[in-house]
């Protein structure tokens, strides 16, 4: 099936797309497990003698059902405004239900808060307050105008007060399990759209090694064809400046094809070894990893100073894409913060590597360091960077790629100011062996030994 032109552009674009706000299976069948509680309900309590107006009952639970069946038929994709829709009816027919059997005095009246806590988990906010008002009114109705619970031995009618208590309880409910449903689903929602934001960062620092590798490529390939194009010109310009003296242009013409080749060549190989620093270079020095993570926060008028302290020299460390790009992210971070210098220090021995990276800047607010690498931890608006338009993405994404290479993150201020982020790995699962690019070629081996 192709895709509409809106949805292929948020997808070119990285915006994931808008989904149902709620899927049409999942209403069907919320709703026929409330039908058949509130059918068996009813035929239980008749059953045990309790007498109300069940033609009615019974006729709103067929109501229910009817929807359910025509939501089945129907191959509309549910809305935002369809969903509203639904609830509202589903809670005019509870409520309506619940009037019919008792008001206050059924105990069942607690169920009317299903409605409104699903609309809290899944609609807009204006929507989830106008479900919730509208329960209010339902049930503020339903109790009012109820219908009387009878039974030839029981008395089943609730004082007064408790029915008030009843009703109290219940809109405290609406407001409440409103709220607890609706702040999980944005941190839900929240989590999603990072967790989204990580894969595409990953995603483009794998696709620029990639691009890297098709650069190498190509500029190998281009060197025959080019150093063809060289040849034939420099053979064209001496022929004809000995066959035909007075064409000198045709000369001149061929001049400048062999210099435009040599141009080529010089492009191709600059690209070519670019491409092989992205994609062929596994491995490199621990310092030079470290400049590559910085190396686009260098200019922007903030000093940085790498210090490498450990035993031995230093390690070769596994150009992961997630590394390189989550070290990236957190020097960036202290960067902006910074008043002027950021110092990334660097330790290895007992097995362990550890990178702090620190700033001398104002630090992270006491109240904020536990929520860090949360996602969206701040409002876009920072008042402590009036120009500051982030939120604190980068610090969660690069705790998750970071911590996909087996690393442990800590936040924290420094003991003169300042923040300070330290990320420890065991040496093992970064460290390379330095000399697996110098051994032996086997093909070259053969080929000496069996000349």
């Amino acid at each position: 099936m192709p895709l509409g032109p809106h949805f292929s552009a948020m997808v070119a674009a990285g915006i994931p797309p808008r989904a149902e706000p709620i899927r049409r299976r999942t209403l069907v069948l919320l709703r026929w497990v409330a039908l058949a509680g509130q059918l068996a309900a009813i035929l239980l309590a008749w059953l045990a003698g309790v007498r109300f107006a069940l033609l009615p009952a019974l006729v709103l639970v067929c109501l229910g059902a009817a929807l359910n069946l025509w939501m089945t038929a129907s191959p509309a994709r549910v809305t935002q405004r369809g969903a509203t829709l639904q609830l509202v009816f589903d809670l005019a027919q509870i409520s309506a239900l619940i009037g019919l059997t008792g008001g206050m005095s059924n105990p069942f009246a607690l169920l009317v808060l299903a409605p409104v806590t699903i609309a809290a988990a899944a609609l807009e906010n204006h929507l989830t307050i106008l479900i919730g008002a509208t329960t209010v009114v339902m049930i503020s109705l339903a109790g009012w105008f109820a219908g009387p619970l009878q039974h030839p031995t029981l008395d089943l009618a609730m004082p007064p007060m408790l029915q008030l208590a009843h009703w109290v309880a219940i809109l405290i409910g609406v407001v409440f399990f409103a709220a607890y449903a609706r702040r999980v689903a944005i941190e839900l929602a929240t989590t999603s759209e990072a967790l989204f934001a990580t894969q595409m960062a990953l995603a483009r620092e794998q696709k620029l090694q990639h691009l890297g590798g098709v650069v190498a490529a190509a500029a190998h390939e281009m060197g025959t064809p080019l150093a063809t194009i060289k040849l034939i010109a420099s053979e064209l310009r001496d022929e004809l400046a000995d066959a035909l003296p007075e064409r000198g242009d045709l000369a001149e013409d061929a001049r400048i094809l062999g210099d435009s080749a040599d141009r080529c060549r010089d492009i191709m190989r600059s690209m070519g070894r670019a491409g092989k620093d992205d994609l062929l270079l596994h491995a490199a020095p621990l310092r030079t990893l470290l400049e590559e993570a910085a190396g686009p926060h260098s200019e922007r008028g903030i000093t940085i100073k790498i210090d490498l302290l450990g035993e031995g020299s230093p390690p070769f460390i596994r150009r992961y894409p997630g590394l390189i790009h989550g070290l990236r992210n957190i020097i960036q971070n202290a960067v902006d913060f910074a008043g002027a210098s950021v110092t990334i220090g660097a330790f290895w021995g007992d097995g362990r590597l550890k990178v702090t990276i620190a700033d001398d800047g104002p630090g992270f607010p006491a109240t904020m360091i536990g929520r860090l690498a949360e996602p969206f931890p701040v409002s876009p608006k920072n008042e402590r960077r009036p120009g500051y338009e982030g939120m604190g993405l980068g610090l969660f994404i690069a705790r998750g790629l970071l911590e996909g290479t087996g690393a442990q993150l800590e936040f924290r201020n420094g003991d003169t100011g300042g923040a300070v982020v330290t990320v420890d790995w065991p040496l093992d699962r970064v460290e390379v062996d330095s000399r697996a690019a110098l051994q032996q070629n086997p093909g070259l081996y053969e080929e000496l030994t069996t000349s």
